[in-house]
């Protein structure tokens, strides 16, 4: 049976379990083929494994929207609330020469990167809209390497299933599964509209998620933990683990 096949027939199913007989039962159909969200428990669960599963198995592939030079905003509507951290200053003032990324966990070859390092893998450009779950949105450029590429070069294990990353910001990080990891509008990005990435989106580094909402598009990234549990990492918050678009 082809993949997009057998991707039907799971959907289909999906669709008429949660039609015939609830949502409980479209969560084990989604349970034998590892589409269970780390959020799934709770009052809201069985729907939230639902969205996750239907979407992954329909847009797995799927590309973002992409604009052209003439659509880019001409003031990017963002909070750019000032970021006070010793350790972040010290590394501003130091150009973020001494900035890294390190990349652990399940990984054939733990590894620190530097930005200059980051730069030299082959770079990618894409003007792509940042919506917002607050309501506001803009487009923009952004040019850096796909994570993919960085994963690759870490030796991420077959068995992984997602990758944690996080922020110089104490308490700041967020998670992701490898079809969105490995996909490849997927960016660490360290440009933004032909300049460098500005203070206040992050600079020197973002994660760039298109195909997921803003709070997914996690700034200041240090870190990226490759793994296959997310038991240890996540904890409920107010907003759903997949935030797909």
């Amino acid at each position: 049976m082809s993949n997009l096949s057998r991707r039907k027939l799971i959907t289909t199913g999906l669709a008429a379990t949660a039609g015939a007989s609830g949502l409980a039962v479209a969560a084990r159909l989604a349970d034998r083929y590892g589409l269970i969200p780390p959020d799934h428990g709770g009052l809201y669960g069985a729907g939230t494994t639902m969205t996750y599963a239907s979407q992954r198995l329909m847009t797995r592939h799927s590309l973002a929207r992409e604009f052209a030079p003439s659509q880019i905003s001409n003031a990017p509507f963002a909070k750019l609330r000032p970021f006070k951290n010793e350790a972040y200053s010290r590394l501003q003032t130091g150009g973020f020469v001494d900035w890294r990324v390190d990349v652990d966990g399940m990984v054939a070859r733990p590894s620190s990167f530097s930005l200059a390092e980051l730069r030299r893998f082959p770079s990618r450009s894409q003007i792509t809209q940042l919506a917002c779950e607050e309501g506001w949105s803009f487009i923009a450029e952004w040019t850096g390497v796909q994570l993919s590429k960085v994963l690759s070069a870490a030796g991420a294990l077959p068995q992984a299933c997602y990758v944690v990353y996080f922020s110089i910001q104490r308490n700041w990080w967020q998670s992701i599964d490898m079809a969105d990891a490995l996909h490849p509008q997927t960016l660490l990005v360290y440009g933004m509209n032909g300049g460098a990435l500005p203070l206040g989106h992050g600079a020197p580094l973002k994660l760039s998620l298109p195909r997921q909402l803003g709070y997914k598009n996690v700034k200041f990234i240090t870190r990226l933990t490759v793994t296959d549990s997310l038991k240890q990492f996540y904890k409920a918050g107010n907003y759903a683990w997949y935030a797909g678009i």
